[in-house]
């Protein structure tokens, strides 16, 4: 790893499927001493980012692909260097350690697997590209057009039953807060899904492949697919 960022959930990680044990002790104390300086620049998202997909090649199996959507990376060709990982993966097989699968069975149950998410991106306006479909204020459940910033608010999930789910994803069973893209008549808006779907509004979009990497959206947006294989558009 370089720098900073990522070590903190390998350490869990590795420790639990090696055979060890991570414990919670309400009353120990616990201090953290910063540098008075700090020996790396302030911006350290390339290298927190490359980390973390270390810990995903190396620890998370088939679950890594969660590591890439919560990034917003393709999962092929990502551009990302994360150095060689030959030796990390000999060790985990040296130890014998778990699989990922028995860590969230076994560990972490109340984790939300996102195994239906068949495609993830940012929905891009075909007219002005340089706009993007944006969660908008927290506040209110109204979708905007809004500057293309590939932040959290922009994240766009396409699942299998052909859901939009737009901005972060709930990252455990418990919190079911999702919000997905409805149409009401009047316009769109952000609608937490499970109470979208009970209520039987209209959350279900279907998309035509134009090629193989874009699908056009009716109201003039894309979303870049990490697979080839699309349905076509009927609504």
């Amino acid at each position: 790893m370089e720098i900073y960022g990522g070590e903190n959930v390998e350490l869990g990680i590795r420790v639990w499927q090696c055979g060890g044990s991570v414990e919670v002790l309400p009353c120990s104390r616990i201090a953290h001493i910063e540098r008075a300086h700090k020996p790396y620049t302030e911006d350290l998202t390339a290298h927190v980012r490359r980390n973390a997909l270390r810990v995903a090649e190396v620890w998370m199996d088939e679950f890594k692909s969660h590591v890439y959507m919560a990034w917003n990376i393709p999962q092929e060709d990502s551009g990302i260097d994360i150095g060689d990982i030959t030796a990390r993966k000999a060790l985990r097989k040296q130890l014998q350690c778990k699989t990922f699968r028995w860590y969230l069975v076994s560990v972490y149950p109340e984790m939300r697997m996102y195994s239906d998410i068949i495609a993830y991106g940012v929905l891009q306006n075909s007219l002005k590209t340089d706009l993007c479909l944006d969660q908008g204020p927290d506040t209110e459940n109204v979708p905007i057009v809004y500057i293309c910033h590939g932040m959290t608010p922009q994240n766009v999930y396409y699942t299998s039953s052909q859901q939009i789910h737009v901005g972060v994803l709930s990252p455990t069973l418990d919190d079911d807060d999702n919000r997905c893209l409805v149409d009401v008549n009047s316009r769109p808006r952000l609608i937490e899904c499970s109470y979208a779907k009970a209520k039987r509004m209209k959350l279900h979009w279907q998309f035509s492949q134009k090629t193989s990497e874009w699908l056009q959206w009716e109201f003039g947006a894309r979303v870049s697919l990490p697979t080839s294989h699309c349905q076509p558009v009927t609504h």
